[in-house]
């Protein structure tokens, strides 16, 4: 087999779904970012972060050649890298989104940025819908204080449990800027926290900000209409700030007739018709085109309805307010990325498959031999 189509067989038993096209645009992509000796080694890697040295044994290469490669796969936004305090650098395998696809902002030119576009535009809603990477939760402006909203809901409250930030381009904003079309929203509006903070500034992506800064972003994205959407964790890594223009997440689900079956979110909007003055706020803040205004008051589309509550920070009449999902309705949040991939791998049916188990295995024993 080509060594490409082992590399895109090898992506898509990684959690996120490495979606395959009648075009074969996924293959260029593949093709403009790796080289051979690239996906030779990116298929040596694993889910488990591990050092250059377990690594090297399993690729066959000296510690020195192997460290050497993936520091500059890390650099190319290839694989991902993770440091634990003061310890060493440790390296995992990557899916394509969230992943090595959002890794492109600092080098994308405008030939990666249409293999990109068209390819995002090919994939089906449902590739979200299996186990949710990311979440929609409210602007805190939208947040009625009676709800009692548990802190990682909330974005001020994530970025009080972070101590390190840092932003970065968004990179559709970025990508369709490129193409000449897409909306004239802020572009820096990915803030990586804490561990994602660290890897982005060893790849060069983005810059360092103050936690007042990170509070200011929050701001912002609520003044000019952005959804926040952060990793679905209880201790999230980064948070996006993203518009119904340009954000493939986003503009995925809009193409599914039920977006809010597509995205994870525990609120939902609704509008006192009593209170509504019909002034079309909210319909023009709303990135989901879950509202329309008629002659006497706004109706939610609680189909499309993603519960991001732009549509109340700002209504001038209070019509509008967030609500909270019944219980049985709620999906859990995953407590860290580990348990995030392992709900991946299940919903897609990847858990108990051989592959994986052996390379959970190969891990295991390889870096049991590489300690001695």
């Amino acid at each position: 087999m080509d060594t490409y189509e082992q590399l895109a067989d090898f992506l898509d038993h990684l959690p996120g779904e490495f979606v395959r096209t009648e075009s074969g645009v996924e293959m260029r992509i593949l093709r403009r970012l790796f080289s051979e000796a690239d996906a030779e080694l990116a298929m040596h890697l694993t889910l488990i972060p591990e050092n250059a040295r377990v690594i090297a044994r399993r690729a066959g290469l000296s510690a020195e050649e192997a460290q050497s490669r993936l520091d500059s796969m890390v650099q190319r936004g290839l694989i991902t890298s993770l440091q634990a305090s003061e310890g060493p650098i440790e390296y995992m395998a990557t899916h394509f989104a969230v992943g090595f696809y959002e890794y492109q902002v600092a080098s994308m030119d405008e030939d990666l940025a249409r293999d990109l576009d068209e390819y995002l535009g090919q994939f089906p809603p449902e590739t979200w819908q299996r186990a949710p990477q990311i979440r929609t939760i409210p602007v805190g402006q939208s947040i009625p204080t009676k709800l009692g909203v548990i802190s990682y809901e909330q974005g001020e409250s994530i970025l009080e449990h972070s101590s390190r930030f840092r932003v970065s381009p968004c990179i559709c904003r970025k990508k369709n800027h490129m193409l000449g079309k897409g909306c004239d929203k802020p572009l820096e509006t990915c803030l990586g926290l804490d561990g994602v903070a660290s890897m982005y500034e060893r790849m060069g992506i983005g810059r360092a900000i103050t936690k007042e800064d990170a509070y200011a972003l929050l701001e912002q994205a609520n003044e000019v209409g952005l959804v926040l959407q952060p990793d679905n964790t209880q201790n999230p890594s980064f948070i996006c700030m993203c518009c119904g223009d340009c954000c493939g997440v986003l503009q995925i689900a809009k193409r599914h007739p039920q977006p809010a079956s597509v995205l994870l979110s525990n609120f939902f909007a609704l509008v006192d018709a009593d209170l509504c003055s019909a002034c079309g706020d909210c319909e023009t803040r709303c990135q989901m085109e879950a509202i329309a205004v008629d002659n006497a008051y706004a109706v939610v589309d609680l189909d499309r309805c993603i519960g991001c509550g732009l549509c109340v920070s700002t209504c001038p009449d209070e019509a509008v307010a967030l609500h909270e999902k019944p219980e049985h309705e709620r999906i859990p949040v995953p407590a860290n990325t580990q348990e995030l991939y392992i709900d991946m791998l299940r919903a897609r049916g990847l858990i108990s498959t051989p592959g994986l188990v052996g390379m959970v295995v190969r891990s295991k024993v390889d870096r049991l031999l590489a300690s001695f």
